[in-house]
């Protein structure tokens, strides 16, 4: 399942006027008034394992009789439903059957899909390791497809966004310390780099998508964000020099 796509760069706090001119270059970006400030960059990388997992399960019966075809896969259609239900906790939301019936000369050939959503894994391992010994070869079930939803896409890349504003905010109040002064408010705050990836390159050079483990599937399937900000904080304190000072800090 393909990643919802990345928002836009965003300006997460401007508290000054935009510039007079029309020079572009970041140092005239933002007008400098006279005063202290200091200027500091802050990067974040998190990830996300899947938070959704779908199991497919296949049934099909051939019966020189139709109704004998139906039934064949009926019975064991609903045991799969009952079982999902009842082990993993499964709802019909979570649940899509799709049927198709058959004939081919006199044989009547009657097939069933169960696709399955599950949010917990580990429900899922054994709801689907309950249906093989119950039903054995009569059931073909897939390999599980993770994949991450919308919301837990958007958390993550919120959650990595402040990550990156919280270290490069870290990082201007161990300069103010280091010089003995105190660190005021931010006057700009912007998220200049965002980053986006699946999994990792060598599981898909070395394996098919058939001969990874669940483990690497998992890993194959986790998202990673990263976030680069810069940001600039006033110095508070008197301006003791007609100077303003700067301080910048990559």
């Amino acid at each position: 399942m393909p990643l919802p796509p990345l928002p836009p760069a965003r300006v997460f706090a401007e508290l000054v006027p935009p510039p007079a001119g029309g020079d572009s270059s970041r140092e005239n970006e933002v007008p400098r008034p006279p005063g202290r400030e200091v200027h500091v960059s802050g990067s974040s990388e998190l990830s996300a394992r899947p938070d959704r997992a779908k199991v497919t399960v296949y049934l099909k019966s051939k019966k020189g009789e139709a109704g004998a075809a139906r039934s064949s896969v009926t019975r064991r259609l609903d045991y799969v439903a009952q079982s999902a239900r009842q082990r993993g906790g499964i709802s019909e939301n979570d649940m899509t059957v799709t049927k198709n019936f058959s004939r081919i000369d006199n044989v009547y050939k009657m097939e069933a899909e169960v696709c399955i959503t599950f949010s917990d894994f580990s429900k899922m391992q054994d709801v689907c390791n309950f249906l093989v010994e119950k039903l054995g070869s009569s059931v073909i079930i897939s390999p599980p497809h993770f994949y991450h939803t919308v919301e837990a896409v958007d958390a993550l890349r919120r959650q990595v966004c402040l990550a990156a504003v919280g270290s490069a905010r870290q990082k201007a109040q161990e300069v103010c310390q280091l010089l003995g002064q105190p660190l005021g408010k931010p006057l700009l705050i912007r998220e200049e780099e965002v980053k986006e990836w699946e999994g990792h390159l060598e599981n898909h050079l070395v394996n098919t998508p058939d001969s990874l483990g669940l483990q690497q599937r998992l890993q194959s399937a986790t998202i990673y964000v990263s976030s680069r900000v810069y940001a600039v904080f006033e110095i508070k304190g008197e301006r003791k020099r007609k100077q303003a000072a700067h301080i910048n800090v990559n």
